[in-house]
């Protein structure tokens, strides 16, 4: 049976307000299919962070990204809004903002992002892509960020 706009709609805010309220690994994975196709995938160079321009896929890929998220930043004040939901194709988008932190650095930024979320009959999450600001995580994760913020 193809979800509800609705259906879609409540499976992305539940799985944004476990990000933002920065709920354990083990939950977050929750709102994953196990398939071994479930896909993450955020845009940019693979150069410029670990995380960026790979395809992490399955139980493992997933735990590995949010893993490797976990291991260079930090957010805080992350909010959502602007949620829409195409029932036909099974995707919803969102619009988020947060302050993140390069850990090793300890530099952060302001930043908007957007996530499309595809999912399955069942409402769980088959595909999670990100578009993000990679040019500020890169300059933070080599310490420029702060001086050409107070230029």
């Amino acid at each position: 049976m193809t979800p509800t706009r609705e259906s879609l709609l409540s499976a992305a805010t539940t799985f944004c307000d476990s990000l933002s309220s920065q709920s354990p690994p083990s939950t977050i994975l929750s709102h994953f299919s196990s398939s071994p196709s479930t896909l993450i995938y955020e845009h940019g160079l693979s150069q410029l962070a670990p995380f960026l321009g790979r395809e992490f896929k399955g139980p493992s890929g997933l735990k590995e990204y949010f893993d490797l998220l976990a291991k260079h930043l930090s957010y805080e004040n992350m909010r959502f809004s602007n949620f829409f939901a195409d029932p036909e194709v099974r995707k919803a988008s969102v619009r988020g903002e947060a302050t993140f932190t390069w850990l090793s650095t300890n530099q952060s930024w302001d930043e908007v992002f957007t996530y499309v979320l595809e999912f399955d009959n069942d409402n769980k999450l088959t595909k999670y892509e990100i578009w993000a600001d990679s040019g500020c995580a890169y300059l933070a994760s080599q310490g420029l960020l702060n001086d050409l913020k107070s230029k």
